[in-house]
Protein backbone atom coordinates (compact mmCIF):
# COMPACT_ATOMS: atom_id res chain seq x y z
CA UNK A 1 0.00 0.00 0.00
CA UNK A 2 1.77 3.43 -0.73
CA UNK A 3 2.14 6.12 0.82
CA UNK A 4 -0.70 8.19 -0.63
CA UNK A 5 -3.24 5.41 -0.16
CA UNK A 6 -2.04 4.67 3.74
CA UNK A 7 -2.74 8.77 4.55
CA UNK A 8 -6.45 10.51 4.03
CA UNK A 9 -5.56 14.32 3.48
CA UNK A 10 -5.80 16.34 5.93
CA UNK A 11 -8.55 18.91 5.79
CA UNK A 12 -7.02 22.80 4.66
CA UNK A 13 -8.45 25.97 5.63
CA UNK A 14 -10.04 26.59 2.79
CA UNK A 15 -12.11 23.77 3.08
CA UNK A 16 -13.34 24.54 6.51
CA UNK A 17 -14.24 27.73 5.31
CA UNK A 18 -15.95 26.29 2.32
CA UNK A 19 -17.93 23.81 4.67
CA UNK A 20 -18.88 26.67 7.00
CA UNK A 21 -20.22 28.88 3.97
CA UNK A 22 -22.57 26.01 3.23
CA UNK A 23 -23.66 25.98 6.74
CA UNK A 24 -24.31 29.95 6.44
CA UNK A 25 -26.18 29.49 3.19
CA UNK A 26 -28.33 26.19 4.81
CA UNK A 27 -28.82 28.29 7.78
CA UNK A 28 -31.48 30.48 7.10
CA UNK A 29 -33.79 27.36 5.50
CA UNK A 30 -33.12 25.32 8.84
CA UNK A 31 -33.84 27.94 10.88
CA UNK A 32 -37.80 27.48 11.13
CA UNK A 33 -37.48 23.99 11.64
CA UNK A 34 -34.90 25.05 14.37
CA UNK A 35 -36.79 27.33 16.08
CA UNK A 36 -39.99 25.14 15.75
CA UNK A 37 -38.36 22.14 17.49
CA UNK A 38 -36.98 24.10 20.04
CA UNK A 39 -40.21 25.57 21.02
CA UNK A 40 -42.61 22.54 20.70
CA UNK A 41 -40.05 19.88 22.51
CA UNK A 42 -37.19 21.09 23.65
CA UNK A 43 -38.62 23.99 25.75
CA UNK A 44 -41.55 22.16 27.48
CA UNK A 45 -39.35 19.20 28.16
CA UNK A 46 -36.47 21.14 29.68
CA UNK A 47 -39.26 23.13 31.54
CA UNK A 48 -41.18 19.46 32.50
CA UNK A 49 -37.87 18.32 34.07
CA UNK A 50 -37.80 21.56 35.85
CA UNK A 51 -40.72 21.79 37.09
CA UNK A 52 -40.29 17.78 38.11
CA UNK A 53 -37.99 19.37 40.91
CA UNK A 54 -39.89 21.91 42.48
CA UNK A 55 -42.50 21.95 45.29
CA UNK A 56 -45.85 23.16 43.54
CA UNK A 57 -48.66 24.30 45.41
CA UNK A 58 -52.67 23.53 43.70
CA UNK A 59 -52.67 27.17 42.88
CA UNK A 60 -49.30 26.79 41.39
CA UNK A 61 -47.76 28.82 43.50
CA UNK A 62 -43.34 27.54 43.14
CA UNK A 63 -42.86 27.16 46.59
CA UNK A 64 -38.81 26.64 46.16
CA UNK A 65 -36.78 23.44 45.01
CA UNK A 66 -37.74 19.77 45.94
CA UNK A 67 -34.83 18.12 44.79
CA UNK A 68 -36.09 14.35 44.23
CA UNK A 69 -39.41 14.53 46.81
CA UNK A 70 -41.81 14.61 43.97
CA UNK A 71 -40.19 11.30 42.57
CA UNK A 72 -39.73 9.75 45.77
CA UNK A 73 -43.79 10.67 46.38
CA UNK A 74 -44.60 8.30 42.96
CA UNK A 75 -43.29 5.28 45.26
CA UNK A 76 -45.55 6.52 47.83
CA UNK A 77 -48.62 5.80 45.70
CA UNK A 78 -50.74 2.62 47.03
CA UNK A 79 -51.62 1.58 43.53
CA UNK A 80 -48.16 2.07 41.52
CA UNK A 81 -47.51 -1.30 41.46
CA UNK A 82 -51.46 -2.24 39.60
CA UNK A 83 -50.58 1.21 37.52
CA UNK A 84 -47.41 -0.08 36.18
CA UNK A 85 -49.00 -3.91 35.55
CA UNK A 86 -51.81 -2.20 33.35
CA UNK A 87 -49.02 0.14 31.43
CA UNK A 88 -46.79 -3.16 30.84
CA UNK A 89 -50.39 -5.19 29.83
CA UNK A 90 -51.39 -2.03 27.98
CA UNK A 91 -48.52 -1.59 25.43
CA UNK A 92 -47.57 -5.29 25.18
CA UNK A 93 -51.15 -6.46 24.70
CA UNK A 94 -52.02 -3.83 22.61
CA UNK A 95 -48.94 -3.74 20.23
CA UNK A 96 -48.46 -7.45 19.65
CA UNK A 97 -52.52 -8.52 18.95
CA UNK A 98 -52.06 -4.86 16.46
CA UNK A 99 -48.59 -6.35 14.90
CA UNK A 100 -50.55 -10.63 14.64
CA UNK A 101 -53.34 -9.34 12.99
CA UNK A 102 -51.62 -6.78 10.67
CA UNK A 103 -49.42 -9.15 9.54
CA UNK A 104 -52.43 -11.68 8.17
CA UNK A 105 -54.05 -8.90 6.90
CA UNK A 106 -51.58 -7.55 5.08
CA UNK A 107 -50.94 -10.35 3.85
CA UNK A 108 -54.77 -11.07 2.29
CA UNK A 109 -54.37 -7.60 0.85
CA UNK A 110 -51.21 -8.57 -0.86
CA UNK A 111 -53.34 -11.17 -3.10
CA UNK A 112 -55.66 -9.75 -6.13
CA UNK A 113 -58.94 -10.27 -5.38
CA UNK A 114 -62.34 -8.41 -6.60
CA UNK A 115 -62.59 -5.36 -4.95
CA UNK A 116 -59.29 -5.46 -3.39
CA UNK A 117 -59.30 -1.91 -3.67
CA UNK A 118 -62.23 -0.63 -1.87
CA UNK A 119 -61.35 -3.57 0.85
CA UNK A 120 -57.41 -1.63 1.37
CA UNK A 121 -60.03 1.70 1.17
CA UNK A 122 -62.01 0.91 3.79
CA UNK A 123 -59.06 -0.47 6.18
CA UNK A 124 -57.78 3.48 6.13
CA UNK A 125 -61.11 4.49 8.07
CA UNK A 126 -60.05 4.31 11.53
CA UNK A 127 -57.06 5.85 10.74
CA UNK A 128 -58.61 8.42 8.92
CA UNK A 129 -61.74 9.14 11.70
CA UNK A 130 -60.50 11.21 14.81
CA UNK A 131 -59.66 8.67 17.78
CA UNK A 132 -61.75 10.20 20.36
CA UNK A 133 -64.46 10.19 17.71
CA UNK A 134 -64.32 6.36 17.32
CA UNK A 135 -63.79 5.54 21.39
CA UNK A 136 -66.66 7.55 22.05
CA UNK A 137 -68.72 5.52 19.37
CA UNK A 138 -67.29 2.31 21.53
CA UNK A 139 -68.60 3.74 24.47
CA UNK A 140 -72.03 4.50 23.67
CA UNK A 141 -72.98 1.70 21.83
CA UNK A 142 -71.50 -0.56 25.13
CA UNK A 143 -73.69 1.43 27.09
CA UNK A 144 -75.57 -0.51 29.63
CA UNK A 145 -79.08 1.18 29.04
CA UNK A 146 -79.15 2.37 25.18
CA UNK A 147 -75.87 0.97 23.75
CA UNK A 148 -77.09 -0.79 20.56
CA UNK A 149 -74.33 -3.76 21.57
CA UNK A 150 -76.05 -4.68 24.86
CA UNK A 151 -79.05 -4.39 23.27
CA UNK A 152 -77.78 -6.47 20.29
CA UNK A 153 -76.65 -9.22 23.19
CA UNK A 154 -79.94 -8.94 24.62
CA UNK A 155 -82.03 -9.83 21.55
CA UNK A 156 -79.84 -12.67 21.12
CA UNK A 157 -80.75 -13.76 24.35
CA UNK A 158 -76.64 -13.57 25.33
CA UNK A 159 -77.43 -11.36 28.40
CA UNK A 160 -80.42 -11.28 30.46
CA UNK A 161 -79.92 -7.53 30.65
CA UNK A 162 -77.33 -5.15 29.59
CA UNK A 163 -74.00 -5.24 30.69
CA UNK A 164 -71.87 -2.20 32.24
CA UNK A 165 -68.80 -3.31 30.19
CA UNK A 166 -67.48 0.54 30.60
CA UNK A 167 -69.02 0.99 33.87
CA UNK A 168 -66.20 -1.84 35.64
CA UNK A 169 -62.08 -1.44 35.47
CA UNK A 170 -61.42 -4.75 33.84
CA UNK A 171 -64.12 -4.76 31.27
CA UNK A 172 -63.56 -1.58 30.75
CA UNK A 173 -59.89 -1.85 30.02
CA UNK A 174 -60.29 -4.61 27.54
CA UNK A 175 -62.76 -2.59 25.41
CA UNK A 176 -60.21 0.36 25.29
CA UNK A 177 -57.41 -2.17 24.52
CA UNK A 178 -59.61 -3.76 21.29
CA UNK A 179 -59.77 0.42 20.28
CA UNK A 180 -56.86 0.85 20.38
CA UNK A 181 -56.35 -2.18 18.58
CA UNK A 182 -58.53 -1.21 15.85
CA UNK A 183 -56.99 2.90 15.35
CA UNK A 184 -53.74 0.65 15.35
CA UNK A 185 -54.32 -1.44 12.23
CA UNK A 186 -54.17 0.88 9.35
CA UNK A 187 -51.36 2.03 9.94
CA UNK A 188 -49.28 -1.16 10.66
CA UNK A 189 -51.13 -2.80 8.16
CA UNK A 190 -49.95 -0.31 5.32
CA UNK A 191 -46.43 -0.19 6.19
CA UNK A 192 -46.04 -4.39 6.51
CA UNK A 193 -47.84 -3.95 3.08
CA UNK A 194 -45.13 -1.50 1.80
CA UNK A 195 -43.00 -4.22 2.74
CA UNK A 196 -44.54 -7.55 1.39
CA UNK A 197 -44.18 -5.02 -2.14
CA UNK A 198 -40.31 -5.63 -1.61
CA UNK A 199 -40.27 -9.20 -1.73
CA UNK A 200 -39.30 -11.04 -4.91
CA UNK A 201 -41.16 -13.53 -6.63
CA UNK A 202 -39.07 -15.10 -8.69
CA UNK A 203 -37.62 -16.05 -5.08
CA UNK A 204 -40.76 -17.29 -3.73
CA UNK A 205 -41.42 -19.68 -7.03
CA UNK A 206 -37.90 -20.77 -6.95
CA UNK A 207 -38.72 -22.05 -2.98
CA UNK A 208 -42.02 -23.57 -4.16
CA UNK A 209 -40.37 -25.26 -6.90
CA UNK A 210 -37.59 -26.62 -4.37
CA UNK A 211 -40.34 -27.98 -2.25
CA UNK A 212 -40.37 -25.40 0.20
CA UNK A 213 -44.30 -25.30 2.14
CA UNK A 214 -46.05 -21.61 2.72
CA UNK A 215 -44.84 -22.05 5.90
CA UNK A 216 -41.22 -22.31 5.07
CA UNK A 217 -41.07 -19.80 2.59
CA UNK A 218 -43.13 -17.29 5.18
CA UNK A 219 -40.86 -17.75 7.91
CA UNK A 220 -37.67 -18.31 6.06
CA UNK A 221 -38.27 -15.81 2.74
CA UNK A 222 -40.77 -13.63 3.91
CA UNK A 223 -40.57 -12.47 7.67
CA UNK A 224 -36.55 -11.80 6.84
CA UNK A 225 -37.70 -9.32 3.89
CA UNK A 226 -40.29 -7.77 6.20
CA UNK A 227 -38.24 -6.90 9.59
CA UNK A 228 -37.17 -3.40 8.66
CA UNK A 229 -41.08 -2.68 8.14
CA UNK A 230 -42.30 -4.68 11.26
CA UNK A 231 -39.04 -2.92 13.17
CA UNK A 232 -41.04 1.01 11.97
CA UNK A 233 -44.51 -0.09 12.56
CA UNK A 234 -43.36 -1.80 16.37
CA UNK A 235 -41.38 1.42 17.30
CA UNK A 236 -43.92 3.93 16.28
CA UNK A 237 -47.11 1.59 17.61
CA UNK A 238 -44.78 1.16 21.17
CA UNK A 239 -44.63 5.63 21.20
CA UNK A 240 -48.20 6.01 20.39
CA UNK A 241 -49.87 3.24 22.62
CA UNK A 242 -47.87 4.24 25.63
CA UNK A 243 -48.68 7.99 25.19
CA UNK A 244 -51.90 7.40 24.43
CA UNK A 245 -54.15 9.60 26.55
CA UNK A 246 -57.91 9.55 24.76
CA UNK A 247 -59.27 6.19 24.11
CA UNK A 248 -58.60 5.35 27.67
CA UNK A 249 -59.65 9.03 29.14
CA UNK A 250 -62.65 8.21 26.92
CA UNK A 251 -63.44 4.41 28.01
CA UNK A 252 -61.90 4.61 31.42
CA UNK A 253 -61.90 8.09 32.94
CA UNK A 254 -65.17 7.81 34.43
CA UNK A 255 -64.02 5.35 36.40
CA UNK A 256 -63.11 5.59 40.35
CA UNK A 257 -59.82 5.12 41.86
CA UNK A 258 -56.69 3.82 39.81
CA UNK A 259 -57.99 0.20 38.52
CA UNK A 260 -58.05 1.27 35.05
CA UNK A 261 -54.68 3.65 34.85
CA UNK A 262 -51.87 3.59 33.19
CA UNK A 263 -49.14 5.88 34.10
CA UNK A 264 -49.77 8.51 31.33
CA UNK A 265 -53.99 8.77 32.32
CA UNK A 266 -52.67 8.90 36.49
CA UNK A 267 -50.19 12.19 34.71
CA UNK A 268 -53.88 13.28 33.31
CA UNK A 269 -55.56 12.60 36.83
CA UNK A 270 -52.48 14.70 38.84
CA UNK A 271 -53.30 16.95 37.01
CA UNK A 272 -56.82 18.03 36.54
CA UNK A 273 -57.98 16.17 39.90
CA UNK A 274 -55.48 16.92 41.77
CA UNK A 275 -53.74 19.74 40.46
CA UNK A 276 -50.19 18.75 41.70
CA UNK A 277 -48.13 19.60 38.62
CA UNK A 278 -45.39 19.11 40.59
CA UNK A 279 -46.00 15.15 40.59
CA UNK A 280 -47.65 14.92 36.97
CA UNK A 281 -43.90 16.29 35.84
CA UNK A 282 -42.08 13.93 37.68
CA UNK A 283 -43.96 11.01 36.12
CA UNK A 284 -43.90 12.22 32.65
CA UNK A 285 -40.04 12.34 33.13
CA UNK A 286 -40.46 9.03 34.53
CA UNK A 287 -42.47 8.09 31.32
CA UNK A 288 -40.19 9.29 28.85
CA UNK A 289 -37.16 7.69 30.87
CA UNK A 290 -39.58 4.13 30.43
CA UNK A 291 -40.66 4.83 26.74
CA UNK A 292 -36.67 5.37 26.10
CA UNK A 293 -35.67 2.00 27.79
CA UNK A 294 -38.27 -0.44 26.28
CA UNK A 295 -37.54 1.23 22.88
CA UNK A 296 -33.33 0.49 23.79
CA UNK A 297 -34.37 -3.00 24.95
CA UNK A 298 -35.93 -3.87 21.87
CA UNK A 299 -33.86 -2.77 19.45
CA UNK A 300 -30.85 -3.95 21.33
CA UNK A 301 -32.40 -7.47 21.98
CA UNK A 302 -33.88 -8.26 18.16
CA UNK A 303 -31.97 -5.94 16.34
CA UNK A 304 -34.44 -5.40 13.79
CA UNK A 305 -32.19 -3.67 11.27
CA UNK A 306 -29.46 -5.80 11.57
CA UNK A 307 -29.90 -7.10 7.61
CA UNK A 308 -29.74 -3.43 6.78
Amino acid sequence: MSEQTRQAPAPTGRSARGAHRQLAAALPWLLPALSLIVTIVLFPAAYMVWTSSRDVSQAGVDRGPAGLDNYLALLDLPALGRVLGNTAIWVVGVVLVTLLISLALAQFLNHAFPGRRLVRLAVIVPWAASVVMTSTVFYYALDPFYGIFNHFLVDLGILDAGFGFTRRPVPAFVVAMVVAVFVSLPFTTYTILAGLQMVPEDVVEAARMDGAGSGRIYRSIILPILRPAIAVAVLINIINVFNSLPILRTITGSIPGYDADTTTTLIFKYIQQDRQVDLASALSVVNFLIVLAVIGIYLATLRPMRDE
